[in-house]
């Protein structure tokens, strides 16, 4: 990646083991958050795969604005995956994140910003020992201004020469977000000693801290 990322980023925003680990089954969530109820019209949702979720859930939930995120499953064409079918890349389904985030504190461009920054996008279907097209990159639009914005900018970022290679994520429409199981969720803070943790997360998150630092939680 050239060092000209860090200048699109500013303009967006303002042989270690895999990801499949452990087998288990998933319940389906839903593609809303219960907090997105009309009680707060500021909120918003947002749902990106970029490689293992332990790692794109541990680097948006640092993020001011971010008021949950989820790990899960979306873009696939059977109902309530297991786990161990999504790893074998049957199912057609993505590890996605799903954001509910604050749009009076954090905008979609910015959450664009942080998603092509927590990955290799120029990777297709992988990321690092992480290899299938569940783990590929991909975008999945809520409403049609998403759409435009994701479109816009992965032009200009393919324009700018950020990387020496053309960025192959996905666009495409949300569909059924199936939540994983709970030992999933807040994956990094809850097990940060183990050694995908330690070799593979924490290096994703200091980077992203020193990218993002103006846009971080206090």
């Amino acid at each position: 990646m050239k060092t000209s990322f860090l200048l699109c980023i500013t303009f967006l925003s303002f042989g270690i083991t895999s990801c499949a680990q452990k087998k288990t089954d998933y319940k389906q969530g839903k593609q809303k958050s219960a907090m997105t109820i009309d009680t707060n019209k500021n909120l918003d949702t947002a749902t990106f795969g970029a490689g293992c979720f332990w790692c794109v859930e541990a680097q948006f939930q640092l993020l001011d604005g971010v008021l949950s995120v989820s790990s899960g499953f979306m873009g696939g064409f059977i109902k309530n995956p297991a786990y161990k079918e999504v790893c074998m890349g049957t199912t057609g389904h993505a590890e996605v994140c799903q954001v509910i985030f604050d749009t009076s504190k954090i905008s979609y461009e910015s959450l664009l910003a942080a998603f092509w920054q927590s990955h290799d996008p120029t990777q297709l279907n992988r990321q690092g020992n992480d290899v299938g097209t569940q783990y590929r990159s991909v975008i999945f639009y809520h409403d049609e201004i998403q759409k435009q914005l994701a479109e816009k900018y992965k032009i200009e970022l393919n324009n700018s020469g950020a990387w020496d290679k053309p960025i192959v994520t996905e666009i495409s429409s949300a569909s059924a977000f199936y939540k994983a199981e709970d030992y999933h969720q807040n994956y990094f803070n809850e097990n940060g000693d183990q050694p995908y943790c330690s070799f593979v997360i924490q290096p994703k998150v200091d980077k992203f801290k020193k990218v993002f630092k103006d846009k971080l939680k206090k």
